[in-house]
């Protein structure tokens, strides 16, 4: 079958990742079967690697207008207006992958992220909290939970998500980072310096989680470390404003300046 043979060639390609003679291939195929959905679908996935995210969506579009259950094609469709930024759209045809097979935990993922995007953070968790169910040890789905929490507020379920994230994955320093701040503002302090110790165990020059840390260890009085601290930031971005400022309030506070 001619057309499958292009198809097939395609594929192989694509697999090389030899994007523009893949594309050429199913467009081959297209012109023996111009209903080949499938050609249609692997066509739009060679185009959103390539980042021409528009030509994808109609390629995905041509596929779906035959095979409108293609749970796959709805997803990846979702992915690329994504990328572009559409995100109600993105939900949407998640939404209609979802209703396709709605054990898809990457689709609920991805449908929390748009919904972040968005501002629409309540929304946000639950999705995050269908893919939790499907996979449980998905850290980043906890992670970004954690962060949708703790944007609303709600910093012990925050820490809570961000302890699954790191049960799964230690050595995640932005779940460190992120959790020593919800902490911070909780005013639990110790916990709060543990956690930056550990994002920075991690990722030494993290300047962020030095600044933190030290504004941690300043609320407890603790003015030479918070200061050794803030150094700490300004030895990794020089022109670290709030870090010099602070450090110049602790030195006053010790009567050294």
């Amino acid at each position: 079958d001619d057309h499958e043979a292009w198809n097939n060639r395609g594929n192989a390609l694509h697999n090389l990742g030899r994007l523009e003679e893949a594309i050429a291939s199913y467009d081959k195929a297209l012109k023996f079967k111009p209903d080949d959905h499938e050609a249609w679908y692997n066509r739009g996935n060679a185009l959103r690697n390539l980042g021409r995210l528009e030509e994808a969506i109609a390629s995905f579009d041509k596929a779906l207008e035959i095979k409108p259950d293609d749970h796959e094609a709805w997803f990846n469709r979702g992915n690329a207006l994504r990328k572009l930024g559409r995100r109600e759209e993105a939900i949407a045809s998640f939404d209609k992958a979802l209703e396709i097979k709605p054990d898809d935990h990457e689709a609920w993922f991805n449908r929390g992220n748009a919904l972040r995007n968005l501002g629409r953070l309540e929304e946000a968790i639950a999705s995050f909290d269908k893919a939790l169910e499907i996979k449980p040890d998905d850290h980043e789905a906890w992670f970004n939970r954690g962060n949708a929490l703790r944007k609303l507020g709600r910093r012990e379920e925050a820490i809570a998500s961000f302890d699954k994230a790191l049960e799964i994955k230690p050595d995640d320093h932005e779940a460190w980072f992120n959790r020593g701040n919800a902490l911070r503002k909780l005013g639990r302090r110790e916990e709060a310096i543990a956690s930056f110790d550990k994002a920075l165990e991690i990722k030494p020059d993290d300047h962020e989680a030095w600044y933190n840390r030290g504004n941690a260890l300043y609320n407890l009085g603790r003015f030479e470390e918070a200061i050794a601290s803030y150094d700490k930031a300004l030895k990794f971005k020089p022109d670290f404003h709030l870090a010099s400022k602070n450090r110049t309030i602790a030195l006053k506070k010790l009567g050294i300046v």
